[in-house]
């Protein structure tokens, strides 16, 4: 420890600024690798490693007035802006990036001698990444349209504009409701679904029943349920498959609201986590059990659509605002008038519609009700919508697929009513 003590911090920084310039310019390298005699290329690993060592000197030269760092800047920009000239003039080439590499290689020094290392060793991995991943780049802005971008733009919105400026004062002296915890709500489902969304729309956009069952369940379980039931009248074959993704959809149930849990109460959370995770294996053994019944592991080629509907859509946001107030004072004059009884009823009537707004409103309010009295009614809830799932099932769809689905929800329901009472007995 002391001989490194006994290193000059200079020569360390300089160490870095070498290496990662050297590192930069080796990815050039390779990525050009393929036509060498380029002539369209001002360099590559030697040419990048010097203009790292330019900054260094120059920085560390005059670090109080920086004159001389600034004016090496304008004479590599004097150089770079020549080489992009005659790579227009002569071979019509309006690349950009290597340019702008070469000028985030001379920002290495300062970034390196002011900034925490980890910064200056996060900013050389985005370089590095965003380097070699132009062609998956180009794929995937090849699959967005306007409205893609659309929808991006509105989770930005109602994530990172609206909420930190929405006031977080009671809106009534009885109910401790807020707009904060209103918008909070709906930026928390809202970025579960939307993850969802992206993932069945980009990345496992022709993927079949299992996935679909998967990644419904992650936005919304019943409405998975709905679709897939319906789905399965119209394709006779694969009833197993079908029945397992609708299993499988009830399974993820369980992980969307555990973490919608661990945003909104941390206390109740840390309880309900081991019973969630059982109840999440559980619901994965008759998926599985079903899924390989009948050998049909190569028949899940039928790719489950209902139409990509955008989670983000004005109408479905203010839907979930809509029954998030009528939860909170539901729930409050449930409480006051008819206690803790009132409140069990209440969530298993509430299974019978969305879920969401009921258990975050239950998760973030403050009833004056102790934290296992709001475990039991997040069980309740989910416990009534998975009886309405069965019936789904039945009435919906495909005869093939009752059997083993109601079977499956059957044993689901059963182990959360296990599980309940198991809890009632520890508490």
């Amino acid at each position: 420890m002391e001989i490194i003590d006994k290193i000059p911090a200079n020569f360390v920084d300089f160490i870095l600024v070498d290496l990662f310039s050297l590192i930069i310019g080796l990815a050039q390298r390779r990525i050009h690798s393929h036509n060498p005699e380029d002539k369209r290329l001002f360099g590559t690993d030697r040419t990048f490693t010097f203009i790292g060592i330019l900054g260094f000197i120059l920085y560390v030269a005059q670090p109080d007035s920086l004159a001389l760092y600034i004016g090496g800047g304008f004479v590599v920009a004097l150089f770079l802006g020549l080489y992009y000239y005659q790579k227009l003039k002569v071979y019509n080439d309006y690349g950009l990036t290597t340019i702008i590499i070469a000028i985030v290689t001379y920002s290495l020094a300062p970034l390196i001698v002011t900034q925490p290392r980890w910064f200056a060793i996060l900013i050389v991995v985005v370089i590095l990444v965003l380097t070699e991943i132009k062609e998956p780049l180009t794929i995937i802005s090849q699959k967005f349209d306007k409205d893609e971008f659309i929808t991006l733009g509105m989770f930005l919105v109602i994530a990172g504009v609206i909420l930190p400026i929405v006031p977080d004062e009671p809106l009534f002296s009885f109910i401790n409701i807020t707009p904060y915890k209103i918008w909070l709500a709906v930026v928390a489902i809202s970025s579960i679904s939307y993850l969802s969304y992206i993932l069945k729309k980009f990345v496992f956009k022709n993927t079949g029943i299992i996935i679909s069952g998967l990644l419904g369940g992650m936005y919304s379980s019943t409405a998975t349920t709905f679709v897939l039931a319906r789905k399965s009248r119209e394709e006779k074959k694969s009833g197993n498959l079908y029945s397992s993704a609708i299993i499988l959809s009830t399974a993820m149930l369980y992980l969307r609201i555990l973490i919608l849990v661990y945003i909104f109460n941390r206390q109740l959370a840390v309880l309900l986590t081991p019973y969630f995770l059982v109840m999440f294996v559980v619901s994965l053994l008759p998926a599985w059990i079903i899924y390989r019944k009948k050998n049909n592991l190569n028949e899940d080629n039928q790719v489950i659509s209902d139409g990509d509907k955008n989670p983000l859509e004005f109408k479905i946001a203010f839907l979930f605002t809509v029954l998030f107030v009528a939860f909170s004072f539901i729930t409050y004059f449930v409480i006051k008038e008819f206690g803790v009884n009132g409140l069990n009823v209440l969530s298993f009537v509430v299974g019978i519609t969305d879920i969401d707004p009921f258990l975050i409103n239950l998760f973030q309010g403050k009833f004056n009700v102790e934290t296992q009295v709001l475990a039991f009614a997040t069980f309740q809830a989910i416990i009534s919508n998975n009886l309405l799932k069965a019936v789904y099932t039945y009435f919906i769809g495909d005869k093939s697929i009752r059997k083993n689905t109601i079977t499956g929800l059957g044993i689901i329901i059963l182990s959360n009513i296990f599980l309940e009472l198991l809890m009632m007995f520890v508490f």
